[in-house]
């Protein structure tokens, strides 16, 4: 007669069993899943737009804060400074590119995300590489005015489409999420606002493109409206923006 074999205990499920299923969609504890205002936080900060402890837009650290600004700003400074003085345009291109790669070096010694500064060190390497290659000094620029156009068209896309770009971030910002959406009169004011932004860009290219046609007679100009419409124009252009979309209830 043979005797039935007992079953076999179940083994005990790996220590890892349970991060494996909620990598499945296994929901987790209410208190260990990011908040709406979390969710909200963390889309604007990669969108690059901070909220201050009023719950407005922080302009200043929107646009990078005063690193952020500065490393905007002083390589395009220091560009025409030295082609100003000692019209060597090769010598003025490694001192612009020493000092991006400077802030990115910085950044790296800080342990700041290096977003910013890779694309700042990017840029000014295209535009060196550009105007290096062509021999003249107001090629160092070209690079941008593709820049502008192109956010132009992906901003006036996003409005001919309903989903206009201030709505996007703001929207988060303000922890509406997108159920401005769903309000016609909100849908109205992010694309107002957004068009905002588009004419802070057009006005560049409009003051810009001429003075680089002129060539080396408008060098001197077209650097520094570059400069003065860079950083301190964008966040004119944001403040703007952002005060135009207020929810009536905020502006009242």
């Amino acid at each position: 007669m043979t005797v039935p074999r007992k079953p076999e205990p179940e083994k005990p499920e790996a220590a890892d069993a349970r991060p494996a299923a909620a990598q499945r969609g296994e929901v987790q504890p209410a208190d260990a899943q990011p908040t709406v205002a979390q969710l909200a936080e963390g889309y604007a900060a990669k969108a690059g737009l901070h909220r201050s402890h009023n719950g407005n837009i922080d302009v200043l650290k929107s646009a990078g804060g005063v690193q952020g600004i500065a490393e905007s700003i002083l390589p395009g400074l220091v560009f025409l400074v030295a082609f100003t003085i000692t019209r060597e345009l090769t010598l003025a291109l490694v001192f612009a590119l020493a000092i991006a790669a400077a802030f990115t070096v910085a950044r790296l010694i800080q342990r700041k995300p290096l977003t910013q500064a890779l694309a700042g060190i990017a840029g000014v390497g295209v535009s060196a590489w550009l105007a290096n290659t062509t021999g003249k000094a107001e090629d160092f620029y070209v690079p941008g005015f593709f820049t502008n156009f192109g956010y132009i068209v992906a901003m006036g896309i996003s409005i001919a489409v309903r989903w206009p770009f201030a709505g996007l971030i703001f929207g988060f910002i303000r922890n509406e999420g997108l159920d401005w959406r769903k309000d016609p009169a909100r849908v109205k004011a992010y694309q107002i606002g957004t068009w905002v932004i588009i004419g802070v860009l057009a006005l560049r290219l409009l003051v810009q493109v001429p003075l680089y046609f002129m060539g080396e007679d408008g060098f001197a100009a077209l650097a520094t409206t570059r400069l003065l419409m860079g950083a301190p124009l964008y966040i004119l252009g944001i403040w703007i923006a952002w005060l135009l979309t207020r929810p009536a209830s905020a502006a009242t």
